[in-house]
């Protein structure tokens, strides 16, 4: 048989019991699953992942899913490493809305445009630092504010290497080698104050003079580009006319050596011509004597045109040669 008395005490038990055990049982549910939503994190392609237990750094993870304590024993610091940032410097970029193209801003930040050259001219350079973060670890815990000091060290690097420049080479051919070398300053900075970023590239946008000079300013640049035309043109003039005048005084030397070379040769040849003419007029006198005037009359002759043949003491012509007829014989 049952126990009366014990299922009477029972009954009178207080519910408060039962409560309080349903309640602990929900706040160990909930602390189960936190617990169980903090022990894994994921980290993107682009990112890595700095672990710290207890405020110390223990480790990096890559991309992926990951374990960690939960109950903040174990912080993890997500940093894009692989994704190239950019600071604006002298405007801003602000990106439209959905459907529309991004916006320049250029007003409130003439500060950081605004200049001087090595000229003591006033100039606005604005430009573009590219840049990703190598070192997690450094960025996160050397510097308290690494994007910054980015900024700060940037605007001083340039605004030195522009007040070593002269303003028509800030404006023209010096754009290129101040970016490098801005660059590479810069990233000597950064790396002395161990910040962990890399400057991959500094870019120059935008390099004109105050708007209130700038129509001066154009019109001396204008006539500086003239005058680079005008001797790039005198340049080619004279590139071309000194070959020329070469080339023409070889062509005349060749000339004048070949005249005389033909000169010389025909002398020689009439004197050898002479020569022979002379031996034989010394063995025959007379017959070579004839022999040469008919030669000279009959070279000459023909030239002369019709000739009238006149006897003397008559009073008309008897005959006349026709000398450039064939056969040249009087009728």
């Amino acid at each position: 048989m049952i126990d009366e008395s014990l299922i009477a005490k029972n009954d009178a038990q207080p519910p408060e019991a039962s409560v309080l055990a349903i309640n602990i049982l929900v706040v160990v549910l909930i602390l189960g699953g936190m617990a169980a939503q903090n022990l894994f994190y994921t980290a993107q392609p682009e990112e890595r992942v700095v672990i710290k237990r207890f405020g110390a750094v223990i480790g990096l993870a890559g991309p992926g899913l990951h374990f960690k304590l939960p109950f903040g024993i174990d912080e993890v610091h997500k940093v894009a490493t692989e994704r190239v940032l950019k600071q604006e410097f002298g405007f801003r970029i602000e990106p439209g809305e959905e459907g529309e193209p991004s916006r320049v801003l250029t007003e409130g930040y003439q500060h950081e445009r605004e200049m001087l050259t090595g000229d003591l001219n006033m100039i606005d350079v604005s430009w573009v630092v590219q840049y990703q973060i190598h070192d997690p670890v450094q960025y996160l815990h050397a510097l308290r504010e690494p994007e910054q000091t980015l900024r700060d060290s940037a605007e001083a690097v340039m605004r030195r290497r522009v007040g070593n420049s002269l303003a028509s080479e800030v404006l023209t051919t010096g754009r290129a080698d101040i970016a490098l070398r801005a660059r590479d300053e810069l990233q000597g900075a950064l790396d002395g104050y161990r910040s962990g970023i890399r400057v991959t590239a500094v870019e120059l946008q935008a390099v004109v003079p105050p708007q209130r000079v700038r129509a001066s300013f154009n019109e001396v640049n204008e006539a500086r580009q003239e005058r680079e035309r005008m001797i790039n043109e005198a340049i080619t003039k004279k590139n071309q006319a000194i070959p020329q005048a070469i080339g023409e005084g070889k062509r005349t030397v060749a000339e004048a050596e070949a005249y005389a070379f033909e000169r010389t040769r025909r002398a020689e040849g009439d004197v050898v011509r002479f020569q022979s003419i002379l031996k034989e007029y010394l063995q025959a006198p007379d017959v070579t004597r004839k022999r040469l005037y008919l030669e000279v009359i009959r070279d000459v002759v023909p030239k002369a045109g019709k000739i009238i043949v006149v006897q003397e003491g008559e009073s008309r012509p008897q005959s006349f040669l026709h000398l450039n007829e064939q056969g040249g014989s009087p009728k």
